[in-house]
Order: C-alpha cells, then sequence, then structure tokens
C-alpha cells in the first residue's frame, strides 16, 4: 500500500493477485499519489468467475469509498465487457451516484486512451477470452472499427510469463497484415510487455495501449497531475 498522497488517493481493485501489473503501476505513478489496492479472487480466467464478480467489485467499491479516496479503479476489462458497452456504463453510473466518487473501468479507460491519441480502428492481442468477439464487440459498440483480435498462445494461468519478444513478434505481424490499422491495443494486465511498447511504436508509427501505462495515464488526468515519463510510447510522454 502507498499512502503519500498529497496529490491524491486513488483505490484499485484488482481481479487477481500476483500478476505484477499493480508493482509496475506504482513505479509509473508519480510522487504523492496514493494508492489502495484490494483484490478479488480470479484464479482460473473462466467466463463463470467474471460473471459473478461484480458483487465482489461492489463490495470493494463501498470499502474505498468509506476511506475517502479520490478515484476509484475497479480494474480487469472482462467482468465488465460482459456486461457490454451500455451496460457498464449504466453500472458506472449507478456506483458514482450511490458512492459519490469517481469510478472508470479498465475498458472506459481504454476507450479514453484511444481517443486522446486519434486511434479509430485498430488490432489487439489478449488472453480473457477464447471467443475474441466479445472484446470486439465492446469497442464495436464504443464507436470503434476493430479489425483483428488475437488470443495468446498458452493457459490463462501461464499468459505472464510470456517472453515480451515473442509478444513483439505477434504484435508486429498482426499489424502488418492490417496496416490501414491506427493503433495496436493489449487487453489484459498480466503481461510483462513494458519494454516493447516503445519499439513498437517506433518501428509501426502507430501508438499503443498498453492497460497499465492507459491507467497511470488516467489516474494522473483524473487528479489533475502531469508528470510525463519517457520510454513507455507516447501515451506517457506527451499525457494528452
Amino acid at each position: 500500500m502507498v499512502y503519500d498522497s498529497w496529490r491524491g488517493m486513488v483505490g484499485i481493485i484488482k481481479p487477481t493477485k500476483g500478476s505484477g501489473s499493480l508493482v509496475e503501476l506504482i513505479k509509473l505513478l508519480p510522487e504523492g499519489i496514493g494508492v489502495i489496492p484490494l483484490f478479488n479472487h480470479v484464479r482460473h480466467g473462466t467466463i463463470e468467475e467474471f460473471q459473478g464478480a461484480i458483487p465482489a467489485y461492489e463490495e470493494k467499491i463501498a470499502e474505498l469509498a468509506q476511506d475517502k479516496v479520490d478515484l476509484i479503479h475497479p480494474a480487469g476489462t472482462p467482468p465488465f465487457m460482459l456486461l457490454g458497452y451500455k451496460g457498464e456504463a449504466e453500472m458506472i453510473a449507478k456506483w458514482e451516484k450511490r458512492f459519490g466518487i469517481p469510478v472508470f473501468t479498465s475498458g472506459t479507460n481504454q476507450i479514453a486512451a484511444m481517443k486522446a491519441l486519434g486511434i479509430r480502428k485498430f488490432v489487439g492481442i489478449g488472453y480473457d477470452f477464447e471467443d475474441t468477439s466479445i472484446v470486439a464487440r465492446y469497442f464495436t459498440d464504443a464507436g470503434f472499427s476493430v479489425l483483428s483480435l488475437e488470443k495468446l498462445p498458452g493457459p490463462w494461468e501461464e499468459v505472464g510469463r510470456l517472453s515480451s519478444k515473442d509478444v513483439y513478434y505477434q504484435a508486429r505481424n498482426l499489424f502488418l497484415r492490417h496496416c490501414d490499422a491506427d493503433g495496436i491495443y493489449f487487453q489484459g494486465g498480466k503481461l510483462r510487455i513494458l519494454d516493447i511498447v516503445e519499439p513498437l511504436e517506433q518501428d509501426l508509427g502507430v501508438p499503443v495501449i498498453h492497460p497499465g501505462l492507459a491507467q497511470c495515464w488516467e489516474i494522473q488526468k483524473r487528479l489533475h497531475v502531469r508528470q510525463p515519463v519517457a520510454g513507455y510510447g507516447r501515451l506517457m510522454a506527451d499525457l494528452p
């Protein structure tokens, strides 16, 4: 937990423990932004687990509201994408009205980051769904053109062990089959791929949406903090 919060405090609810994404995020956030992390217990990445997770998120949002945080981020795309774009918006509106604190999900965060970078049609890579149409439908309903989505190889529990260089290779090849894409999207915080974001942008000439970097960007934006960081791509370097 990080309590040095003279710039603001964010409560984050992670879908699972031990992915490493929380550590990366805290390291990236500027000094003075405090983090209170809570965790749900998704273990195998099944549809049934994701569908049953919303009550646990709501319980933890209520806990964070009692802590009087400035911002709440229920993280993890699958539980909310399963609600659909409109269903998720209704859920967020209900929580904000009930608790009186701004709330953003991973999905709304990624939409905001894409819009900030001028992305309208993209290719994507993820691992949470065998049926990638769930993700495609969510972004299509949000107004984007999803040119192609691919699933990473291997079981959900092991995806965090994939080499970032292998992920780079798959993302590059996917983009080269759809060169009219104006962005590349990674879905899922278990991936340890911070080191390939800037090389992908430099090599292919389009912005990359990485979930952890998008979270860091929006937390700063919401808390009215502006501290650019070089080496992680356009979103963090420019803070649009």
